[in-house]
């Protein structure tokens, strides 16, 4: 195996990990994070910067507190 399919592989395994927690994130968690409510329109706007961004995303989301 070469450097580029490692490349390849963990770029996927990234955008996998980000997908997943933007599906979760849009879904459940932009009410425990921002302070107004989201439309539908601003969670399909969120989604793409989520994915990229999931590990900001993910410890911001965590660090919230509980469901107001």
């Amino acid at each position: 195996m070469n450097v580029g399919m490692l490349v390849l592989y963990a770029v996927e395994a990234y955008v996998i990990a980000g997908f997943c927690v933007a599906l979760g994130f849009v879904v459940f968690g932009v009410a425990r994070v921002a302070r107004m409510p989201a439309t539908a329109g601003a969670r399909i706007l969120i989604f793409p910067g989520t994915v990229l961004l999931w590990p900001y995303v993910l410890m911001r989301w965590l660090k919230s507190g509980p469901l107001r």
